[in-house]
């Protein structure tokens, strides 16, 4: 297999984007996000990069698979946790090293920037496939839990 080509995701990349969101909403939730809703939150990211951004993995030219990130501060630590969210495979890629490249590079970018105390995500509890892979490359899960509430949005 030719290695991935890992790069920062450019506003030519949305429409993949928005596939890859809505693929694995169904895959993951069995629920189907609105288009509309989708296209228009992976395009405000590339207007506000404050809020975080996207790569990408190529394999002969093709976005194969991707990830986006969120910034969190921790006042604890003087520092940002990186969140790592949106992570997709396409199936046909999926077990041949692609997330692990897109996470080698979040970790170089990560250094380089300085400021980032570490990592953070969240998985779907029977995603068994991907928390090894996430343990496999040093992640260790957490004793917190998540809780939400949505506001101002759709029920999905």
């Amino acid at each position: 297999m030719n290695e991935p080509r890992i790069r920062p995701a450019t506003e030519q990349d949305t429409a993949r984007l928005v596939a890859f969101n809505l693929a694995m909403a169904k895959e993951t939730e069995g629920i189907d996000l609105p288009i509309d809703t989708v296209s228009a939150g992976v395009a405000a990211l590339f207007k506000q990069p404050q809020y975080g951004f996207y790569l990408v993995a190529e394999i002969n030219g093709e976005v194969v698979g991707g990830l986006m990130i969120t910034y969190e501060w921790s006042d604890w630590r003087d520092g940002l946790f990186w969140w790592i969210q949106s992570v997709y495979v396409a199936p046909a890629q999926r077990g041949k090293g692609i997330y692990k490249a897109l996470y080698a590079e979040v970790k170089r970018r990560a250094v380089k920037q300085g400021d980032v105390c570490g990592f953070r995500l969240y998985v779907e509890r029977e995603n068994q496939r991907a928390q090894q892979t996430y343990q496999s490359l040093g992640m260790t899960e957490t004793h917190y839990r998540v809780f939400e509430e949505l506001i101002n949005r759709p029920s999905q």
